[in-house]
């Protein structure tokens, strides 16, 4: 037997062997679980022989059956920074550094879902880098950066950005809001306005719908004193 002839069925059969090992090991489980779920090994893309692709999409496959999973809280709804989900999406875009859906809807997950907001904002940066024209994952970035990290300036700087990259023409005078808690209100609703149009996930939609109520009642609550 030629051993050299057979060394990419062996690749292979290393790389089938572990992408079965990660399906096995982690199954969809509910939030009340205490197992907790397999993050993928460091410096994964310098493993993969040239098939960072394929092992992206098995990766994203897999992600996508617990977009919902946090394995610790800090406190209500809201997720243990660098969380299991962060770590999935960060190895996919190593891997794939040009997976827009990982930035897209992965880095809305961890902001809006599991309320990772490290994570999330390493994701939404990375994709922001990545996809420096496209502007809906720019103006999700914007979202994130007013509403979780507290960043007016880069939510206005974002918006820009989006605004020269063929967002509607409104993400100008929304910029210029940023600084009022009536523009962080307006962002939040135009994205969730985003969501519901394209059929997004239901679950991002209803927890959208709950921060702009939350965020609603602080306002109000505010006023009042």
């Amino acid at each position: 037997m030629n051993f050299k002839a057979r060394i990419p069925e062996f690749i292979l059969g290393i790389l089938a062997f572990f992408l079965l090992w990660i399906s096995a090991t982690n199954q969809p489980i509910s939030q009340t679980s205490k197992r907790a779920l397999i993050r993928p090994p460091e410096y994964m893309d310098k493993f993969s022989f040239g098939f960072n692709e394929a092992i992206a999409d098995s990766l994203w496959i897999r992600t996508i059956q617990d977009f919902d999973y946090c394995e610790s809280q800090t406190g209500k709804n809201i997720c243990v920074n660098n969380s299991w989900l962060y770590h999935m999406l960060d190895t996919i875009t190593n891997l794939s550094p040009h997976f827009r859906i990982a930035y897209a809807a992965g880095g809305l997950a961890l902001t809006i879902i599991i309320t990772d907001v490290d994570g999330a904002t390493k994701i939404f940066e990375k994709g922001v880098k990545n996809f420096p024209k496209d502007w809906p994952i720019i103006y999700r970035a914007a979202y994130h950066y007013i509403y979780e990290v507290h960043n007016k300036e880069r939510a206005a700087e974002l918006l820009i950005q989006a605004g020269k990259n063929g967002a509607p023409p409104w993400v100008y005078s929304l910029a210029g809001r940023m600084y009022s808690d009536n523009g962080q209100i307006e962002l939040a609703e135009k994205l969730l306005e985003e969501m519901i149009n394209e059929n997004h996930d239901s679950v991002i939609v209803q927890r959208l719908k709950d921060k702009i109520s939350s965020l609603k009642e602080k306002l109000q609550t505010k006023k009042q004193k």
